[in-house]
């Protein structure tokens, strides 16, 4: 059997957590259309007859503007230090940029020292959404990034040994020949985890997580970074979530109008866990949690 770590990186909005879950073949990430939804570096493990692949999905890379920005870049940064494949998803909708480079930097800064730095998968996703010109051009556009940062000694070996693959992580266009090429790059050893896990993530984080996705869901732009959920009580069927705002006005607008918002967000988390659970919603105003080292510690960022 082969086994071994591949981690999905990318800027925001990019699609890996979309990417992941089509991989995986179950929701392991929560997605959102806003950028950064990922705040945690997330296991999710792939079981075959010939092969266990454990991808990590990561925050978006991105210009930090607070020291949770800081944090989700570090975390982003780490996970492609011990992988046997980074995956570098790029977006075939937008042109490459400065964000987009950051990410090949740091990919092929990871593989470039090594024995074998043949772990390099440039994914162009969202071709469902992209002209075929367009997504050709993406490719053309993502190869000549690469070959630019090589030269400028970014990893010369992995840039040449890097794999292009258009894909779209929505529909499941060109992600089996993903699969294929990732397992490929792996050694033969023992499994991991066992076949009946799928995700390494904490049942109460992942419930606060379900919780954050809905919100994201159902709140308006200005919210998405204010928001953090964590699990305070779990005992028996009753689950007790915190939501986290910074200011009053936030508060109101998670709550909603006669509550509305958060009795849809609970509903619509509560169809995703186990029958008769019951899920306590409240919301608490805590200034300005991402700035301040202490919160952002006590809520695993």
């Amino acid at each position: 059997m082969k086994t071994g770590f591949a981690a999905v990186i990318g800027r925001p909005n990019v699609g890996k957590s979309t990417l992941l879950n089509q991989m995986i073949g179950t929701k392991v990430s929560i997605t959102s259309p806003r950028p950064n939804t990922t705040r945690l570096g997330i296991r999710g493990i792939l079981h075959r007859p010939d092969a266990q692949v454990v991808f990590v999905d990561t925050p978006g890379i991105h210009r930090p503007r607070s020291p949770l920005g800081t944090r989700l870049n570090a975390t982003a940064a780490g996970s492609v230090r011990d992988v046997e494949v980074v995956l570098a998803i790029v977006d075939a909708t937008a042109a490459v940029g400065p964000g987009d480079r950051r990410v090949l930097t740091q990919a092929l800064d990871a593989l470039g020292g090594r024995d074998d730095p043949s772990g390099l998968l440039v994914v162009v996703n969202k071709v469902d959404r992209a002209r075929p010109a367009q997504t050709l051009h993406r490719l053309n556009e993502a190869q000549a990034a690469l070959e630019q940062l090589a030269a400028d000694g970014h990893g010369p070996a992995a840039q040449e040994a890097a794999e292009f693959f258009p894909v779209s992580a929505t529909t499941g266009r060109g992600v089996p020949a993903l699969v294929e090429a990732v397992v490929a790059r792996l050694e033969e050893g023992p499994a991991y985890y066992p076949e009946d896990m799928v995700s390494d993530l904490p049942e109460a984080v992942r419930v606060a997580e379900l919780v954050r996705e809905q919100l994201l869901a159902h709140c308006r732009e200005e919210l998405p970074h204010s928001i953090a959920c964590r699990v305070t009580e779990w005992e028996g069927p009753v689950i007790r979530c915190e939501i986290l705002v910074e200011r009053e006005s936030q508060k109101a607008i998670v709550i909603g109008k006669g509550g509305e918002v958060l009795k849809a967000a609970g509903i619509a988390v509560r169809e995703q866990l186990e029958p008769g659970v019951h899920l306590d919603l409240f919301v608490r105003v805590e200034s300005r949690w991402q700035q301040r080292p202490e919160a952002l510690d006590r809520l695993g960022y």
